[in-house]
């Protein structure tokens, strides 16, 4: 009985690719690279440039599945009122999917998108006194629309991702813990290589 619905599960899924193949409007490969601004949220943070290449593969003409590799190069600071800190390259590797709601030309979308958030290990500076941050991976989630003009893409993502803590002591020996706030917006334009329609 087992061998059977597998066998079946198997066909039926064989029969559903043919048809879509038979049906297809785009090719089902694509590769995107884009370039933008990174909008960091938190007071004393300063905005900065990303830069993101992103394989995908479509499910079906309007629903894309893909990696987003993205690199946000930007200032973050910790918030306690005493120091400050800069940082450079946070990197994100994401699983995606968008949702396309046309076959045209003109192609707005939405998506969304779930992996990890790499951060850069900085440098705190507390009135001359500073001290090393290391790195630190997080889980992180990203959430987009847009659209697509022929091989022309524009979008605008909120990228979450959890906040950083830091505890040290001041000159009076005071414990004193810094908050850095890590989601930010991106904004972006690209290119889209292959993907095209179908001749």
């Amino acid at each position: 009985m087992k061998k059977t619905l597998i066998l079946f599960l198997l066909l039926l899924g064989v029969h559903f690719l043919q048809a879509q193949n038979e049906d297809r409007v785009f090719k089902p490969w694509k590769f995107e690279v884009s370039l933008g601004a990174a909008i960091p949220q938190g007071t004393g943070n300063k905005a900065g440039v990303l830069l993101v290449v992103e394989p995908k593969y479509a499910v079906v003409d309007q629903f894309w599945i893909g990696l987003r590799l993205q690199t946000a190069i930007m200032a973050r600071a910790f918030q306690d009122g005493y120091g400050s800190t800069n940082v450079s390259g946070n990197a994100s590797y994401m699983l995606t999917g968008d949702y396309y709601f046309t076959t045209g030309q003109l192609r707005p979308f939405i998506g969304a998108g779930a992996g990890l958030c790499r951060l850069a290990s900085a440098t705190v500076d507390n009135y001359g006194y500073t001290s090393p941050i290391a790195s630190e991976i997080k889980f992180g989630g990203m959430v987009r629309v847009g659209f697509e003009l022929g091989h022309f893409r524009m979008g605008l993502e909120y990228n979450l991702t959890g906040n950083s803590i830091y505890q040290y002591t001041d000159n009076s020996g005071n414990p004193v813990t810094s908050i850095s706030k890590n989601s930010y917006i991106g904004i972006k334009i690209g290119a889209v290589i292959g993907g095209g329609r179908l001749e």
